[in-house]
């Protein structure tokens, strides 16, 4: 059931599968066309990640519509391997895509992709690491811009609930690990209802 409720803020779509046209149904989607559009006019390249592969699809298609058939492509674990390295090739030349979008899981791992000046998390993870790993993508030796992340989230929905999560783990380990490795320290420091909360 979260996982549905999740894609039903993405996109109705994305649970319904009606077949009507995808603009104006999504705030996230009419959101993200803007980021889009303005990284266009301004010369710059953008990765999108989602989770949901239905989602990364829709995506694909939304922004054929918007900007033009090749305007972006989806990168996920489906993705042959010679298709991704002519992917990753492709992202940021005049002949690939302006916009890759990809899958968390697909991108969480040996990427460089400093073409990218403009990352947007379309739906948040429930581990903090997962989003931190694909915003560096982006972030690798020999970028020497910088980079524009946008983390989307849409009030009142399950999103703020992960987002709540998100920033009380990232809390905790930051108490946790702190600076100055005493790490069994701060441990001890914590209650049981933090503990099991971690």
């Amino acid at each position: 059931m979260l996982v549905r409720l999740k894609q039903i803020v993405n996109h109705p779509e994305a649970y319904l599968r009606d077949g009507r046209p995808l603009a104006g149904r999504s705030g996230k989607f009419d959101t993200v066309t803007e980021i889009v559009r303005s990284a266009r006019d301004h010369g710059e390249f953008v990765l999108v990640f989602s989770q949901f592969v239905g989602t990364g699809e829709l995506l694909v298609a939304h922004f054929a519509d918007e900007f033009g058939a090749g305007s972006a492509e989806l990168l996920c674990g489906a993705t042959s391997v010679a298709d991704r390295e002519d992917l990753v090739r492709r992202f940021g030349t005049e002949q690939g895509p302006r916009v890759l979008v990809v899958s968390l899981k697909a991108g969480g791992v040996g990427l460089t992709l400093t073409a990218a000046t403009r990352v947007v998390l379309f739906d948040r993870w429930w581990n903090p690491a997962v989003e931190d790993q694909a915003v560096a993508r982006a972030h690798r030796i020999g970028q020497d811009r910088t980079v524009v992340v946008d983390k989307m989230l849409t009030p009142g929905t399950i999103e703020s609930k992960i987002a709540a999560l998100l920033a009380t783990k990232r809390g905790y380990a930051a108490r946790v690990l702190g600076v100055d490795g005493d790490v069994a320290g701060r441990l001890a420091q914590l209650d049981a209802g933090a503990l099991r909360a971690v």
